[in-house]
C-alpha cells in the first residue's frame, strides 16, 4: 500500500504552478534500458563513438546503426502507468510543466504536450550543417541521409560536447524558479544543468517532492521523498487529486 501524505494532496490542488522533472528510472519502468548505473548502456559502449559529433564524423553508419536499433527499442515499448499519469496531472493542474531528461518520446506518447524535452527526441532528425528538422524516412539501405544544403543528418539529440537547447533550457529554468510544487521523478539528480533545478525551486520557495527508487544528493533537502515506482505512486497521486 501506498502512503501518500494528504498534505501533498492538499498542496497540489492549491498550487498555481506545478512543475515535473523525469529522469532514466521513470522510462526504465517501461523496459528502456538506462544510461548510468550498473547495467547502464554507457558501461558496455563507448559514448564518444555513439553519442558525440566526433564519433559521427568519424563513423556516420555505426552511429545511424545505433540510433536506428534504439528506434526499433522504442517501438517495441509502451509508456507505463507514470508516464500516463503526468499526462493526467497536466489536465488536473491549470499551469503544468513536464522537464525531461528523456529521449524517447513516451511522455507524448503517453498524451503530455506541456514538455520541455531538454536533451532532444530520438524519433526526430536534424541537419548537422544548418540545423533545419528533416522529416523524411531514413532508410540505411538507401545510403546516409543528407539534406537539401547538402549537410550530414543527424538524430536530434544532444550528444557530448553540446550544448542544451537554449529554449528549452531558459525555460526550465523559469518554469523551477515560478514553481509552487515541484516532483523530481527517476533522476539521479547527478546530470547538469538538470540536477539544479529542484535545488533552485527549493531556493525559491517551492514544495520539492522527491520520487524515486533509492535516495539521491536531492533526498536530504527535498520537503518529501516518496521512495519507490514512479508508475505505482503517480497513479496514486492522481487518483487521490480527483
Amino acid at each position: 500500500m501506498i502512503n501518500i501524505p494528504e498534505q501533498l494532496i492538499a498542496r497540489l490542488k492549491n498550487a498555481s504552478k506545478v512543475v515535473a522533472s523525469t529522469g532514466a528510472g521513470v522510462s526504465a519502468e517501461s523496459g528502456v534500458p538506462t544510461f548510468r548505473g550498473q547495467d547502464g548502456i554507457w558501461n558496455k559502449m563507448n559514448p564518444e563513438e555513439l553519442a558525440s559529433v566526433d564519433g559521427f564524423m568519424a563513423n556516420p553508419q555505426l552511429v545511424w546503426e545505433w540510433y536506428q536499433y534504439r528506434r526499433d527499442l522504442m517501438d517495441k515499448v509502451e509508456p507505463n502507468p507514470g508516464h500516463k499519469a503526468l499526462a493526467d496531472l497536466e489536465k488536473m493542474v491549470s499551469d503544468f510543466t513536464l522537464i525531461t531528461q528523456n529521449v524517447d518520446n513516451l511522455h507524448r506518447r503517453a498524451g503530455s504536450s506541456r514538455i520541455l524535452e531538454l536533451h532532444g527526441n530520438v524519433t526526430r532528425n536534424k541537419c548537422l550543417a544548418c540545423d533545419k528538422p528533416y522529416a523524411e524516412e531514413i532508410r540505411l539501405d538507401k545510403g546516409l541521409p543528407y539534406c537539401s544544403c547538402g549537410g550530414m543528418i543527424r538524430p536530434d539529440v544532444v550528444w557530448f560536447g553540446e550544448m542544451l537547447p537554449e529554449r528549452e533550457i531558459r525555460a526550465a529554468f523559469a518554469a523551477a524558479e515560478e514553481a509552487d510544487l515541484f516532483f523530481s521523478i527517476g533522476t539521479s539528480t547527478l546530470v547538469q544543468p538538470a540536477a539544479a533545478l529542484p535545488f533552485l525551486a527549493r531556493r525559491n520557495g517551492a514544495y520539492v517532492v522527491e520520487i524515486n527508487i533509492e535516495p539521491t544528493g536531492l533526498t536530504t533537502i527535498s520537503d518529501l521523498f516518496l521512495q519507490g515506482k514512479s508508475g505505482e505512486i503517480l497513479p496514486e497521486i492522481v487518483r487521490l487529486l480527483r
